[in-house]
Protein backbone atom coordinates (compact mmCIF):
# COMPACT_ATOMS: atom_id res chain seq x y z
CA UNK A 1 0.00 0.00 0.00
CA UNK A 2 1.33 3.12 -0.95
CA UNK A 3 0.50 6.38 1.27
CA UNK A 4 0.85 9.85 0.36
CA UNK A 5 0.16 13.04 2.56
CA UNK A 6 -1.48 15.99 1.10
CA UNK A 7 -0.86 19.19 2.25
CA UNK A 8 -1.76 22.57 1.13
CA UNK A 9 -1.70 26.32 2.73
CA UNK A 10 -4.78 27.11 1.02
CA UNK A 11 -6.51 25.12 4.41
CA UNK A 12 -5.53 25.70 7.61
CA UNK A 13 -3.02 23.81 9.06
CA UNK A 14 -3.89 20.71 11.72
CA UNK A 15 -4.23 21.42 14.96
CA UNK A 16 -3.04 18.31 16.10
CA UNK A 17 -0.98 15.73 14.92
CA UNK A 18 -2.76 14.41 11.97
CA UNK A 19 -2.35 15.30 8.06
CA UNK A 20 -5.35 17.60 6.23
CA UNK A 21 -5.38 13.93 4.08
CA UNK A 22 -4.17 11.47 3.18
CA UNK A 23 -4.46 9.30 -0.67
CA UNK A 24 -3.29 5.57 -0.72
CA UNK A 25 -4.24 3.50 -3.55
CA UNK A 26 -7.70 4.97 -4.90
CA UNK A 27 -8.54 6.64 -1.98
CA UNK A 28 -8.59 10.46 -0.25
CA UNK A 29 -8.96 10.45 3.25
CA UNK A 30 -9.83 14.14 4.57
CA UNK A 31 -9.24 15.32 8.29
CA UNK A 32 -12.27 16.83 9.57
CA UNK A 33 -12.36 20.64 8.79
CA UNK A 34 -13.56 23.81 11.07
CA UNK A 35 -14.21 27.17 9.71
CA UNK A 36 -10.35 28.01 11.09
CA UNK A 37 -9.12 30.86 8.17
CA UNK A 38 -5.93 29.35 6.33
CA UNK A 39 -2.82 31.23 7.94
CA UNK A 40 -4.61 31.97 11.00
CA UNK A 41 -5.97 30.40 14.34
CA UNK A 42 -8.71 32.64 13.64
CA UNK A 43 -12.96 31.52 13.15
CA UNK A 44 -14.88 32.37 10.36
CA UNK A 45 -17.80 32.44 12.24
CA UNK A 46 -20.51 35.29 12.42
CA UNK A 47 -22.74 33.34 11.85
CA UNK A 48 -23.54 29.32 10.84
CA UNK A 49 -23.91 30.40 7.08
CA UNK A 50 -20.23 31.73 6.54
CA UNK A 51 -19.08 29.12 8.98
CA UNK A 52 -20.15 26.54 6.60
CA UNK A 53 -19.20 28.27 3.54
CA UNK A 54 -15.25 28.37 5.29
CA UNK A 55 -15.68 24.89 6.05
CA UNK A 56 -16.37 23.47 2.29
CA UNK A 57 -13.84 25.69 1.03
CA UNK A 58 -11.38 24.19 3.46
CA UNK A 59 -12.20 20.96 2.66
CA UNK A 60 -12.20 22.41 -1.17
CA UNK A 61 -8.75 23.18 -1.13
CA UNK A 62 -7.41 20.27 0.01
CA UNK A 63 -9.57 18.28 -2.63
CA UNK A 64 -7.58 20.61 -5.15
CA UNK A 65 -4.09 19.93 -3.65
CA UNK A 66 -5.28 16.60 -4.38
CA UNK A 67 -6.08 17.20 -8.29
CA UNK A 68 -9.56 16.10 -6.82
CA UNK A 69 -13.26 18.39 -6.13
CA UNK A 70 -16.46 17.70 -4.99
CA UNK A 71 -17.52 15.36 -7.15
CA UNK A 72 -14.91 12.77 -6.28
CA UNK A 73 -16.25 12.93 -2.69
CA UNK A 74 -18.23 9.38 -1.68
CA UNK A 75 -18.71 9.88 1.94
CA UNK A 76 -19.07 12.83 4.11
CA UNK A 77 -19.69 13.21 7.86
CA UNK A 78 -21.15 16.18 9.75
CA UNK A 79 -20.82 17.42 13.16
CA UNK A 80 -22.72 20.02 14.77
CA UNK A 81 -23.05 21.45 18.10
CA UNK A 82 -26.34 21.24 17.65
CA UNK A 83 -29.09 19.64 15.77
CA UNK A 84 -30.92 23.04 15.29
CA UNK A 85 -28.17 24.16 12.91
CA UNK A 86 -29.33 21.13 10.56
CA UNK A 87 -31.41 22.63 8.20
CA UNK A 88 -28.86 25.82 7.47
CA UNK A 89 -25.64 23.57 7.26
CA UNK A 90 -27.97 21.17 4.75
CA UNK A 91 -28.47 24.02 2.59
CA UNK A 92 -24.76 25.46 2.40
CA UNK A 93 -23.38 21.94 1.81
CA UNK A 94 -25.57 20.94 -0.36
CA UNK A 95 -24.44 23.82 -3.07
CA UNK A 96 -21.38 22.40 -3.30
CA UNK A 97 -22.12 19.21 -4.89
CA UNK A 98 -23.81 18.65 -8.56
CA UNK A 99 -25.23 15.29 -9.54
CA UNK A 100 -25.32 12.96 -7.08
CA UNK A 101 -25.00 13.42 -3.76
CA UNK A 102 -22.18 11.64 -1.71
CA UNK A 103 -23.29 9.22 1.46
CA UNK A 104 -23.40 10.76 4.91
CA UNK A 105 -24.47 10.77 8.38
CA UNK A 106 -24.64 14.09 10.50
CA UNK A 107 -24.51 13.75 14.37
CA UNK A 108 -24.51 16.28 17.22
CA UNK A 109 -21.41 16.44 19.49
CA UNK A 110 -21.10 17.87 23.23
CA UNK A 111 -18.17 20.11 21.70
CA UNK A 112 -15.88 20.49 18.51
CA UNK A 113 -12.44 22.03 18.56
CA UNK A 114 -12.24 25.34 18.50
CA UNK A 115 -15.78 25.87 20.36
CA UNK A 116 -16.98 25.52 16.40
CA UNK A 117 -20.53 24.88 15.45
CA UNK A 118 -19.97 22.73 12.55
CA UNK A 119 -17.52 20.32 11.55
CA UNK A 120 -17.49 17.93 8.22
CA UNK A 121 -14.57 15.50 6.82
CA UNK A 122 -14.64 13.31 3.90
CA UNK A 123 -13.58 10.41 1.36
CA UNK A 124 -12.93 10.79 -2.13
CA UNK A 125 -12.08 8.38 -4.82
CA UNK A 126 -9.20 8.97 -6.71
Amino acid sequence: MSKQIIQTVHAPEPIGPYNQAVKTDNFLFVSGQVALKPGTNELANADIIEETHQVMQNLKSILTAANLDFGNVVKTTIFLSDMELFSEVNTIYAKYFEGDFPARETVAVKGLPKNANVEISCIAVV
